[in-house]
């Protein structure tokens, strides 16, 4: 007898760095805490594409992407979620949004020193940022492909 689906959540999370600063969210959810760019990726839509689009939604900031940092795969017996991490620069020196919309309450360009201050949602936030500042591995945005792509 065939097992029914499972659902399959996919989450695209960006590391937007200029300089010494990262890019992060004044979230509408989640307690309204801090966090990096990140959100569900929609039915039908690139890992890639929705990285982005998440970006341009909760910050203001049109970015490209620049590299792969991480993916997690995590199995429940109800759902299956995979997060992406991704690392991207901005395109043009436009400030973070400052008004709050649906995708967020604003967005700030923030060192580690100030990003500590902030209330943000979990550890996590600090953690890979310092991680990214110490040179964590990037790997090439080539990792993530269509299915039937040629090897090359």
């Amino acid at each position: 007898m065939p097992r029914p689906a499972v659902p399959s959540y996919y989450f695209a999370l960006v590391v937007v760095r200029r300089a010494d600063r990262f890019l992060v969210v004044h979230e509408v959810k989640h307690g309204q805490l801090w966090y990096l760019p990140a959100g569900r990726v929609e039915q039908g839509e690139a890992l890639l594409e929705g990285a982005a689009r998440e970006v341009l939604e909760e910050t203001g900031i049109p970015v490209a992407l620049t590299g792969v940092l991480r993916i997690e795969h995590t199995a429940h017996a109800e759902m299956t979620r995979v997060r992406v991490f991704f690392t991207a620069e901005p395109v043009d020196d436009r400030p973070p949004k400052s008004h709050a919309d649906e995708h967020s309450l604003e967005a700030r360009w923030v060192t580690l020193a100030e990003l500590r201050a902030l209330p943000l949602r979990g550890e996590e936030v600090e953690e890979l940022f310092a991680a990214v500042e110490r040179g964590l591995p990037v790997h090439p945005l080539s990792l993530i492909t269509s299915e039937g792509a040629p090897w090359r």
